[in-house]
């Protein structure tokens, strides 16, 4: 017999212990068990008992090990706060099951298209060619549905289709042939995927033009089908690769009145939302007056925090492209009876497919090489040139058509023919230098003022013309050339000494034949003198940076003596940081001639025959940044400069597209998205509009003669 004390049943002892337990947790009154809960760990509850020892007892169930293989394919996300199963495949989110059911999730890989792809034995294989090398990349193919979601929206903004393309039936059934893993998308879906395309863009957009000195701003106004009016505002500037570089920053809506005060606003809106309102150099608009306030407002605001170069000399840049528009149409007002009768005769035969048909068979017998009749755009000098030069080819047809159709009257006389042929040898070299300074691939600055002097040339020569209505309308255009551009145009001037095949030589050969007699010399000084002073600014800039960087280099050196005295010896510099910082400390003894002197003193750059119009100025100005390192900094941030709005122009045109009478409703949050996505998702990849592509601005229209 053992000792009855110790001699205890041992499943009485374990009900015993039990009973203990339930009764301490039921002694705990409610207000107790908050007490308990906020003075302990979350864990634990404390009790008293008789002797008051204090016991702790758990209350938390412990968390039940997964067993089921299904979660190796999906794995839990917080939710708002609730964790729910998310599959790793398809990225799907699931309602948490209070059972813990698996069920519903074992059949979703059952239709899980990625899921199931991954299952198969055979992979296939992705071929990707590259057009540069002709080489290829061969790799295993794996779909990717958040990679084709976001290339969708780059289609979709690129080629400016509506959002209802994702749904079309015929599209998704090409798709679902092209890859069993396509899964149709709706139109609030796509535009949601636009709507991400562009938030990242900006974020990247922004990113980059932290780290560009100046940037150059175009803008201007116009009104859509909607009858909103709209601002776009267009940044230039010229990349770490010494990439000439566009991005429409803002396309948005701007009610009236579009007073100058209000187009002020709106442009300072914009550059700060873009972290941009220190960077300004330039802004470029057309002649309205309104324009001309909201420049003035802005340059004084600038001035103010001392941002502007030269004391703002080269802030406002009216656009060329608008002057020489209005140049020429207050000179073709001379032959306008001529031109209307011309214009309204093509109205009258492009109207009736018979009397083409009838115009054709005349042309064909005299033998004619030309084929095509023109009809213009009458705001649009250009192609009202274009229109008068098709219709000379048919000065015979013409009164031949008239005697076989006597309701034709629109036929030119002999002189009244011999009249637009004058004008159209004056107009050719207007529409040349028109191609030029509006290109598509927005030209560098320095090409302008050549070009500029060529009109002022060809003013001069016609001004001597023996023919009284060729004076008249000379008279009248170079009225409007001096009205513009008699006080001397800095910027181009300016831009065309930092082009190397010029330099100084240029405005002292082609200032004399625009300005007359002491001007000419009077303003070659002033663009010296500027450009000086221009080239101090950025010379006090660079010193300063140098100071700068020395009192960091010092503050860095008398850390690591002090660190060293301690015996650390780690925050010691190397050698090549002293020396780094002892050649910043000689940098600053000024040589006996400045980059300028030198650039100036060089002769001009020859380029080879041939090559002069695939001349790359900036491409130059990259190869010699080392020897001009100060004034290849000025070059960049001037050569950036736009001289036209022709940007804006196309932005307006495909705006014209997007908000067509079909798509109307759109908010003017989503036509920002669309036109500015676009513009993004162009310089993404690449992408250039084509200076062919008839849609970019309204143009005039050809009308083919039927063959026989």
């Amino acid at each position: 017999m053992g000792d009855p004390v110790n001699d205890v049943d041992p499943v009485e002892e374990y009900e015993n212990e039990n009973s203990v337990g339930i009764s301490l947790v039921e002694a705990i009154s409610d207000n107790d068990r908050d007490t308990a809960q906020n003075s302990q760990a979350p864990n634990t509850v404390s009790t008293e008992g008789p002797s008051t020892e204090v016991q702790t007892v758990a209350y938390e169930r412990k968390k039940r090990k997964r067993t089921s293989d299904v979660w190796k394919d999906f794995v839990e996300v917080d939710s708002n706060g609730v964790k729910q199963p998310q599959c790793k495949w398809c990225k799907t989110i699931f309602k948490a099951s209070r059972s813990s059911s698996t069920t519903t999730l074992r059949r979703h890989l059952l239709t899980c298209l990625p899921y199931m792809g991954s299952k198969k034995k055979q992979k296939v294989l992705a071929v990707e060619s590259k057009e540069a090398d002709g080489a290829f990349t061969v790799s295993n193919f794996t779909y990717d549905r958040n990679r084709v979601r976001e290339l969708a929206s780059h289609m979709i903004l690129y080629h400016e289709y509506p959002f209802s393309l994702m749904e079309h039936v015929v599209f998704n059934r090409f798709m679902s042939a092209n890859t069993p893993y396509w899964e149709k998308m709706s139109r609030a879906a796509a535009k949601k995927e636009c709507m991400r395309t562009y938030e990242n863009e900006r974020t990247k957009l922004r990113a980059l033009l932290k780290h560009v000195n100046k940037v150059h701003i175009t803008t201007d106004m116009w009104t859509s089908c909607q009858k909103l009016s709209y601002m776009v505002v267009t940044c230039h500037f010229i990349d770490s690769d010494w990439h000439l570089q566009r991005r429409v920053l803002n396309f948005c809506n701007v009610p009236p009145p579009h007073t100058g005060l209000l187009i002020a606003d709106a442009l300072e809106k914009c550059f700060q939302s873009w972290g941009i309102e220190n960077k300004i150099s330039s802004i470029t608009v057309d002649n309205a007056s309104s324009n001309d306030v909201a420049i003035r407002i802005l340059k004084d605001d600038f001035r103010l925090k001392k941002t502007l170069s030269v004391s703002g000399q080269l802030f406002h840049v009216r656009c060329c492209a608008h002057i020489t528009n209005l140049l020429v149409q207050y000179g073709l007002g001379e032959i306008r009876d001529i031109i209307d009768c011309v214009r309204d005769g093509i109205k009258y035969l492009v109207a009736s497919e018979s009397r083409l048909k009838q115009f054709s068979e005349i042309a064909k017998q005299l033998q004619l090489p030309s084929k095509k009749l023109i009809l213009d755009v009458p705001t649009r000098w250009n192609s009202t040139y274009l229109m008068l030069d098709a219709a000379i080819q048919f000065k015979e047809v013409f009164p031949r058509y008239g005697d076989r159709d006597r309701c034709f009257e629109w036929v030119p006389t002999v002189e009244e023919w011999g009249q637009v042929e004058n004008v159209c040898q004056l107009l050719a070299i207007f529409n040349e230098v028109t191609n030029i300074v509006s290109g598509s691939d927005y030209p560098t600055a320095n090409l302008f003022l050549s070009e500029v002097w060529r009109m002022k040339d060809i003013l001069g020569k016609k001004s001597r013309d023996e023919n009284e209505y060729m004076k008249s309308m000379v008279r009248k255009m170079s009225a409007k050339f001096d009205k513009y551009w008699g006080e001397c145009n800095l910027l181009m001037s300016i831009a065309a000494v930092l082009d190397p095949r010029f330099k100084l030589v240029l405005i002292q050969f082609c200032f004399p034949l625009i300005y007359h007699g002491p001007e000419a010399a009077k303003n070659i000084d002033h663009v010296s003198a500027v450009l000086l002073e221009l080239y101090n600014e950025y010379i006090h800039e660079y010193n300063s940076t140098l100071e700068a960087q020395r009192e960091q280099d010092n503050a860095r050196m008398n850390v690591s003596g002090s660190s060293s005295s301690v015996g650390t010896g780690r925050s010691m510099q190397s050698g090549q940081s002293l020396f780094k910082s002892f050649v910043r400390s000689v940098d600053t003894v000024q040589p006996s001639k400045s980059e300028l002197d030198n650039y100036l003193e060089e002769s001009i750059y020859i380029c080879e025959e041939g090559s002069d119009a695939s001349f790359d100025a900036l491409e130059w100005w990259k190869t010699n940044s080392l020897k001009f390192r100060t004034l290849s900094k000025l070059a960049r941030d001037i050569l950036a400069t736009p001289i036209t709005t022709v940007s804006s122009e196309s932005t307006f045109s495909a705006g014209g597209r997007v908000i067509d009478p079909h798509r109307a409703s759109l908010k003017t949050e989503t036509v920002q998205m669309l036109l500015c996505g676009s513009d993004w998702v162009r310089a993404l990849y690449g992408l250039k509009r084509s200076s062919t592509n008839s849609m970019d601005v309204p143009s005039e229209t050809h009308f083919l003669l039927p063959q026989q």
